[in-house]
């Protein structure tokens, strides 16, 4: 798959897409994606990766809140803002509603601990919105967008309908989603136009290991991962 089109040619977006090409290429073909395109994907699986993925929203929800308050505009403060009340109260709406259909009560949820990789990547999140300055912030949140936006519309191209889980197919290939995607890429674009080199490489590094992040998050769901001891 090459670059999406959202990003300029000579864009840090575009660049960083391109370098981390395999990595995409690896999460679209992998089992839990595979299964969830096909609607074949256990149901165990599904509630191991929503649960988590429910506490991760929290965290991406505090990294997006340090980012608005790190931003270098107006204009980005209402925009990660926004973005942060949106992963608490619109994406969560969507976990709300397969918790009802597939009997994950709220006490399930709270006592069912992160998950060894949801772990690393919330604190990864937290100390970079903490530590870093905006455009690393911005490089470090923004594969969860990009590859969630990706993998939706790879996802609905092949998908298998009806299909148990259309309506995470939808919300992540529909258009309103995607307008917020672009409009992450354009402040990191416009954050890395005026980085340093130092923060450029920074930035890069940043969006690797997030996206390395994701690839770990959904396959730890397919191996319904947990701690080994304790």
């Amino acid at each position: 798959m090459t670059s999406p089109s959202y990003p300029g040619a000579t864009s840090f977006s575009a660049d960083a897409w391109q370098r981390n090409l395999p990595i995409f290429d690896a999460i679209r073909t992998m089992p839990f994606v595979t299964a969830l395109a096909d609607g074949t994907l256990p149901l165990d699986r599904f509630r191991h990766y929503i649960i988590q993925d429910s506490h991760y929203l929290i965290a991406f929800a505090r990294a997006l809140a340090l980012a608005a308050a790190k931003a270098d505009a107006p204009e980005g403060i209402v925009q990660f803002a926004q973005a942060a009340h949106d992963a608490v109260v619109v994406e969560r709406a969507l976990h709300d509603d397969y918790f009802v259909r597939f009997g994950i009560s709220a006490q399930d949820f709270r006592d069912t601990p992160l998950s060894p990789v949801c772990d690393h990547y919330v604190n990864f999140l937290v100390a970079k919105a903490h530590a870093e300055p905006y455009p690393v912030v911005l490089a470090a949140v923004l594969p969860c967008f990009w590859i969630y936006a990706e993998a939706g519309r790879d996802i609905l191209a092949r998908a298998t309908r009806p299909n148990p889980y259309d309506a995470w197919i939808d919300t992540y290939a529909g258009e309103e989603f995607h307008e917020v995607v672009r409009a992450a890429i354009e402040a990191t674009d416009r954050a890395a136009a005026k980085a340093s080199p130092e923060t450029i490489a920074a930035m890069h590094d940043a969006y690797k290991r997030a996206s390395q992040l994701e690839w770990m998050f959904w396959d730890s769901a397919w191996a319904l991962a947990s701690w080994p001891v304790g």
